[in-house]
């Protein structure tokens, strides 16, 4: 598989492609509920690492797909061991129960293949 073809790179162009559009669109509102978005995950009394793992597990109870594989790539590139990403999903199981393992699953696939292919500038 090439680099290009992973989830986690046709997930990243697809939604900078629809933010493009909604923030063309989008009121002052708009404008700050994603400033806000963005700057809850920056490094303040815990580091963005695992306010990352938080946004992951969060998302994985709430069942989010688009979030899930968000919250996977910004893990990723935070630095995320796979230890510490399969206690986040397990922390995500407990609190939502087994209605969350199809989403588990398509989340360790994308953490395997970011672990074999990387992101593009990134490297392994």
């Amino acid at each position: 598989m090439k680099k290009e073809d992973t989830a986690a790179i046709r997930f990243q162009r697809e939604r900078d492609e629809l933010n493009n559009i909604v923030l063309k669109h989008a009121g002052k509102n708009l404008k700050r509920f994603y400033s806000l978005d963005s700057a809850v995950y920056r490094d303040g009394a815990l580091p963005a690492k695992t306010k990352e793992l938080l946004g992951f597990s969060t998302s994985l109870v709430l069942r989010c797909d688009d979030c899930i594989l968000y919250h996977t790539i910004r893990c990723f590139e935070e630095g995320v061991t796979t230890e510490e990403f399969e206690e986040a999903v397990t922390i995500g199981l407990a609190v939502g129960g087994s209605i969350t393992i199809p989403h588990i699953r398509r989340a360790m696939k994308n953490w395997q293949e970011l672990l074999d292919h990387g992101l593009p500038g990134k490297g392994k």
